[in-house]
């Protein structure tokens, strides 16, 4: 059976959690990687700031720009015609202000084609998901621990981050990412909103849905060439097979492969 073609809207991925269907996110930062995975039929693509790291070499998300963002953005768009479109939220620019957040966050959604802005550490801030729902920008809200909650988690924590997620579903968030989550805070927090609540780093079957940056779930980087982590593949090891028999070819004077006719 062939994907859906209808275009993601959060009124329907809200259905999905109404009905129980889990949502299926990817993170991804380039063109042509959107369009497989648009054509795979996943429901969200989420353009993360891990680009800077991950692809650019740089020493953390932090370090990545607002200019930076737009750019990638704009790219994984392009490719894009049917899943909602979250663009990450520069960190730094939570420091110079609501004025500023407000004004980048807008030039993300103008400018770089984002359904939606998911902005991180905002367990604290709902003030800042009220301004930026106030200015029309829908948000995706970060919240959760540093590392993932134990099944031992406590009643006081588990009620500390079902009322940090209504905080920021009141504010106006539309989708929860509640990374660390755990079996039991985990599903606390799913039923205690409305809103979708996923989960990247640390997350698990319990919640509405999974976020899991492609690169890591195809082993598209370059650590899969060493590490023994379980992937669906392991395109890391493929491409180098690919590129020495390239080189074989080369070398030994042969016709190489992938010329257009």
């Amino acid at each position: 059976m062939p994907p859906a073609t209808q275009k993601v809207t959060l009124h329907a991925l809200r259905q999905m959690k109404r009905e129980h269907r889990k949502i299926v996110a990817v993170g991804l930062y380039d063109f042509q990687m959107a369009q497989i995975v648009d054509r795979s039929g996943v429901d969200i693509v989420s353009v993360g700031d891990s680009v800077g790291p991950n692809m650019w070499g740089l020493a953390s998300e932090h370090d990545v720009t607002l200019e930076q963002m737009l750019l990638v953005c704009t790219a994984v768009g392009r490719g894009v015609t049917r899943a909602l479109v979250s663009c990450d939220f520069p960190g730094r620019v939570l420091d110079e202000g609501v004025d500023a957040v407000i004004r980048a966050a807008r030039r993300l959604v103008d400018e770089g084609g984002a359904d939606v802005v998911k902005v991180d550490g905002l367990a604290d801030s709902p003030e800042v998901v009220e301004a930026l729902a106030q200015a029309g920008v829908p948000v995706f809200a970060q919240l959760g621990p540093s590392t993932r909650l134990k099944p031992d988690t406590t009643t006081l924590d588990v009620e500390r981050w079902v009322a940090a997620a209504k905080r920021l579903e009141s504010a106006g968030a539309v989708m929860l990412n509640f990374t660390h989550s755990g079996p039991v805070a985990g599903p606390a927090v799913v039923q205690a909103v409305s809103i979708p609540v996923l989960g990247g780093l640390g997350g698990g079957p319990w919640l509405d849905g999974r976020i899991r940056v492609i690169g890591n779930a195809i082993g598209y980087l370059a650590r899969a060439l060493d590490d023994d982590v379980e992937r669906y593949a392991n395109v890391a090891r493929i491409t180098s097979d690919a590129i020495a028999e390239y080189a074989d070819d080369v070398r030994g004077g042969r016709q190489v492969k992938g010329e257009p006719t």
